[in-house]
């Protein structure tokens, strides 16, 4: 636990507590930086700041809401990861939630192995905001990356589906048992990015002897608990920066067709693009033969790759 680098005291006591869930805060980590990079691939910022377990060190660019969405995720990957490492087995102070008990107003009965997301939640808070708590929570970041934190596990939380399985007579469905799982990882990420695109501009304000953010501008809705908040406006993210962990666009390839933000103009910032030939190697002529296998040529041609200057 103390050879992992960017962990706060309390972390390494939580890991070594509960050292068999590390393995999960690991893969929800893996699992945040998969999902955020699939987000926004085609954006300036592809999320390229973000290295394995260095989700829970210092986020290069603090205070944006791409910075919002970066808590957001990696919090409700540790949930998802340790809920999952629950209903498998694989942790001894946690199994399947069965809570739910009895008959349902619908006439199921609950019962089943529920995925226990409480106690990945539970888990998910000591663990990933401890880093935020431990800095005193008058610091307006410090606000802004706890209420992201709790942003993404409501994701996961608000989007619980209901599975059944029906008994009765030849399949008939007079009994249905019935229980809770956690939906797939990719529609968190799905709804965390559409918080992301509508993401509340915000600023500290003293109310009595709390610090609270709240929105810059009157014209902006109240945001609720489910909302991402962001306290700075974004750079460009076109340029080499490597202070700020911003990468720049220079290599990346584009769509010279598109207008949107995979776009040449748009992603290139402006400086135009390089052009080349690249063979691809795709199977071709596939012919299915009794039996039982499929027989395919291999054909080659040239498409045109762009990448920014």
């Amino acid at each position: 636990c103390e050879g992992l680098t960017g962990l706060v005291e309390e972390q390494v006591r939580i890991c070594q507590r509960q050292v068999e869930a590390m393995d999960a805060v690991k893969r929800g980590a893996e699992l945040a930086v998969e999902e955020c990079q699939h987000q926004f691939h085609s954006r300036r910022w592809n999320c390229s700041t973000l290295q394995g377990l260095q989700v829970f060190g210092k986020v290069a660019i603090q205070g944006t809401r791409e910075s919002a969405f970066i808590h957001a995720i990696s919090a409700a990957g540790v949930a998802f990861a340790v809920t999952r490492a629950c209903s498998r087995g694989e942790l001894e102070k946690c199994g399947c939630d069965r809570k739910i008990r009895g008959v349902s107003p619908e006439g199921f009965q609950w019962s089943g192995c529920s995925d226990n997301l409480s106690y990945g939640i539970a888990f998910s808070q000591a663990f990933v905001d401890n880093p935020e708590r431990s800095r005193g929570v008058s610091s307006s970041r410090v606000l802004m990356n706890l209420h992201n934190n709790g942003a993404g596990r409501k994701a996961l939380l608000a989007h619980m589906k209901v599975e059944c399985k029906c008994h009765g007579v030849s399949g008939s469905c007079e009994v249905r048992t019935c229980w809770k799982v956690m939906p797939p990882f990719r529609k968190v990420g799905n709804v965390l990015k559409e918080k992301f695109e509508g993401a509340t501009e915000v600023h500290p304000k003293w109310v009595g002897s709390r610090k609270l953010l709240v929105p810059k501008s009157s014209r902006f809705k109240p945001y609720t608990a489910h909302d991402l908040v962001y306290l700075l406006a974004s750079p460009d993210f076109c340029d080499w920066d490597p202070r700020h962990g911003v990468f720049g666009t220079s290599g990346r390839q584009c769509n010279r067709t598109s207008p949107a933000m995979d776009g040449c103009e748009l992603l290139c910032c402006g400086r135009g693009f390089h052009t080349a030939q690249a063979e691809v190697v795709e199977r071709c002529s596939c012919k299915f033969r009794w039996c039982c296998s499929v027989k395919c040529k291999q054909c080659r041609h040239l498409v045109e790759v762009h990448s920014c200057r």
